[in-house]
């Protein structure tokens, strides 16, 4: 068989429109969902990752890459953090359909980075001229990665299912204490690149690559970047399950504070915790013979409280705080503020009142506490607390390890105090399980979790939940646990390593396009 050259003349072939890409990577970001908790599937998010650089390369301008990284970015958002409808409509009584358009609207809001990254990585490709291993390796990978990052910080931050979280599990996660979540993303996108050069004549350099990134990684996991410190300290987490349309509800606020009182004063331990916002009113008014009942308790036990409660300075300074109530009688209460709020949650951005009007939620606007605050010293340890969303910023943590308030010793162990009744019983709660799993890793400390209706539960220095309590109970999870002292490589640098890396990758790219522009060409 023959086959005809093309001639100059003859009709172009067909491409995809622009809007078809975008149904496919939108439908390919909107399955990237399964590869987090509860479902774990990570091996599709690099899949995900390589249709979209595929259908990217393949775009005709900067304008189209960036609408199909936007439709990507948008699919991942909304079918991944659907389960804020149940808060904005079950809960705080918007009506259903502004709910989903709340919902389609904060994704179409993160797909903008997504825009960002691929308008950027096309832009980049053509610019330097750049052949596909140059562009699948080097550039697409760092940009998104990069725009990732960005999307951590900017606006106060919104890194929810940022995609080195999917690689908890995954033979990246040996990586996670020297580059952190970001730098999980990135070889994830590496990956996803070298996939697309199977077909390519480089494809024995990229699957090597590929696997050598896997069982590098593989590899890592078994340093042991801390080590044990002290003495196991006794621990209570309690698991309160009370529903969320009644919490704030003024006719339960007693019984509720009566049943976390019976669940503190039930059986002693080194360490007993309460989850976020156990008791909702202001500390200054709780009736007069509250805490120091339960504090009676506690020196009698010899054991010490972190309560989640709200606290206040002033008329105009209100924290969501948890105070430390330590064994011996007299001695002062520790308290950690939480310093990074939830935008509409906990402050309301500039503009955006209107917005929380709609929902007859207890919203307000409280107060940030220190970027670095003391840990709460117990026994051998040295307990350091964060309150729900702040433990998806694994730099502001590492960052407490590495700088300890008040002349500190770092942290042994970690807690996480939260409340996600918000969300119902949908799989926000196992997702943010795994976000406090990928602190683990980076830190090398183990996370107590503390919540309302799950996952409460025991996660140790590896990154493995060793422990949990069923979601929607009653109970108290208690345990054994072994703080850890020393340093990870990401405590000490934080995403700085990672910058460092993907920076070196776009400037790999640039030397690579300006020896390919000095070559001379064959005769």
């Amino acid at each position: 068989m023959r086959f005809r050259r093309a001639k100059p003349d003859d009709p172009p072939k067909p491409q995809r429109s622009t809007r078809g890409r975008m149904l496919i990577t939108g439908l390919a970001g909107a399955l990237c969902v399964l590869a987090f908790a509860p479902f774990g599937w990570w091996p599709l998010e690099i899949l995900g990752l390589a249709t979209l650089f595929y259908q990217v390369l393949r775009s005709t301008s900067v304008k189209a890459a960036a609408l199909i990284g936007w439709a990507f970015v948008t699919g991942w958002t909304a079918a991944g953090v659907h389960w804020l409808y149940v808060s904005m409509h079950t809960y705080g009584g918007m009506p259903a359909p502004l709910a989903a358009l709340a919902v389609l609207l904060l994704g179409a809001a993160m797909g903008l980075y997504g825009a960002g990254a691929m308008g950027t990585a096309w832009w980049l490709r053509k610019r330097w001229t750049l052949p596909l291993p140059a562009a699948n390796l080097l550039v697409f990978p760092a940009v998104w990665a990069l725009f990732e990052w960005v999307r951590g910080w900017l606006f106060t931050g919104f890194p929810w299912l940022s995609s080195g979280y999917a690689h908890n599990h995954s033979p990246l996660a040996g990586f996670a204490p020297i580059i952190g979540m970001y730098g999980l993303g990135w070889l994830a996108a590496v990956i996803a690149g070298a996939l697309l050069l199977l077909l390519h004549r480089t494809r024995l350099r990229a699957a090597g690559l590929a696997i050598g990134i896997c069982v590098a990684g593989v590899g890592l996991s078994f340093l042991q970047w801390t080590y044990p410190e002290g003495k196991p300290i006794s621990v209570r987490l309690l698991q309160g399950n009370i529903p969320q349309d009644e919490k704030f509800n003024g006719a339960k606020i007693v019984s509720n504070m009566k049943l976390y009182q019976e669940a503190i004063t039930a059986a002693p331990a080194d360490l007993i915790a309460t989850p976020e916002t156990a008791i909702i009113t202001l500390q200054q008014q709780l009736p007069p013979d509250y805490l120091p009942s339960i504090a009676q308790f506690l020196n009698k036990t010899n054991s010490n409280l972190i309560l989640g409660i709200f606290t206040a300075d002033s008329q105009t300074a209100y924290f969501n705080s948890v105070i430390g109530i330590p064994a011996k009688l007299g001695s002062s209460y520790y308290r950690y503020d939480k310093h990074h709020l939830v935008p509409y949650g906990e402050f309301i951005p500039y503009g955006f009142r209107w917005f929380v009007n709609l929902m007859s939620i207890p919203l307000g606007d409280m107060t940030s506490g220190h970027d670095i605050q003391p840990a709460f010293p117990i026994k051998d340890q040295r307990v350091l607390p964060n309150i729900c969303y702040e433990d998806l910023f694994g730099e502001e943590i590492a960052a407490q390890l590495n700088h300890p308030a008040q002349d500190q010793k770092p942290a042994t162990l970690l807690l996480n105090t939260s409340n996600l009744a918000w969300f119902g019983d949908t799989i926000a709660i196992p997702q943010h399980l795994q976000i406090s799993q990928m602190r683990t890793l980076e830190t090398g400390r183990p996370m107590l979790r503390a919540t309302n209706t799950g996952a409460t539960a025991i996660i140790n220095g590896a990154g493995k939940v060793v422990q949990q309590l069923p979601v929607n109970t009653f109970g108290t999870l208690a345990a054994n646990v072994q703080g850890m002292g020393g340093s990870t490589p990401f405590i000490i640098w934080g995403n700085k390593l990672f910058l460092a890396l993907t920076t070196l990758s776009l400037a790999g790219a640039w030397f690579w396009a300006k020896r390919s522009k000095n070559q001379p060409k064959a005769a």
